[in-house]
Parts: structure tokens; C-alpha cells; sequence
């Protein structure tokens, strides 16, 4: 089953390729986001890494929290679900 990490603290020089590759090194991600700003276009220092399986997810949460990406330190945690989500439960 697959797991989503929110990713904080972002360099706005980081895409989402180069999101993909860095937490690759732990294990199959299926997909890695950047959330950008919708009026500037640019990124909003935050995003989400969704992982294939939930092992490489909790191993993602315990070895890159607090690890350097372009010059910042990231946060990485579970991702939470959206107010949208949780209004439909």
C-alpha cells in the first residue's frame, strides 16, 4: 500500500525531478510533488513524495528528516489528510 510524506522547508530552486531522485535513494517512489503558488507559478516551499510501498516511507521519515537538500534542511513527516479530506468522513 502505498504512503505519502509532506515535505517541508523546500529550496525554491528544487523541481520535481530532482524531489524524485533524492528520496529514490530509499526506495520506489511513485510520485513527488511540488505545490506551487497558483498566482506566481512558483513553489510554496513545500511538497509531497508518495511512496510505492509504507516500509521505504517510515525508513524516508527516519534517515532524510532533517537532512540537506540545495543548501535546506528538509522536514519530512506522514502527510496528513487535507480539510477537504477529513469534511467527507
Amino acid at each position: 500500500m502505498s504512503k505519502k510524506l509532506f515535505i517541508g522547508n523546500l529550496s525554491w530552486g528544487v523541481d520535481n525531478e530532482e524531489l524524485k531522485r533524492f528520496f529514490e535513494e530509499i526506495g520506489e517512489v511513485e510520485e513527488a510533488v511540488i505545490v506551487n503558488d497558483r498566482d506566481t507559478g512558483r513553489s510554496r516551499g513545500f511538497g509531497f513524495v508518495t511512496y510505492v510501498n509504507e516500509e521505504d516511507a517510515q525508513k524516508a521519515v527516519a534517515d532524510l528528516d532533517g537532512q540537506e537538500l540545495d543548501g535546506r534542511d528538509l522536514v519530512v513527516n506522514e502527510a496528513k489528510p487535507s480539510n477537504k479530506d477529513r469534511d467527507r468522513r
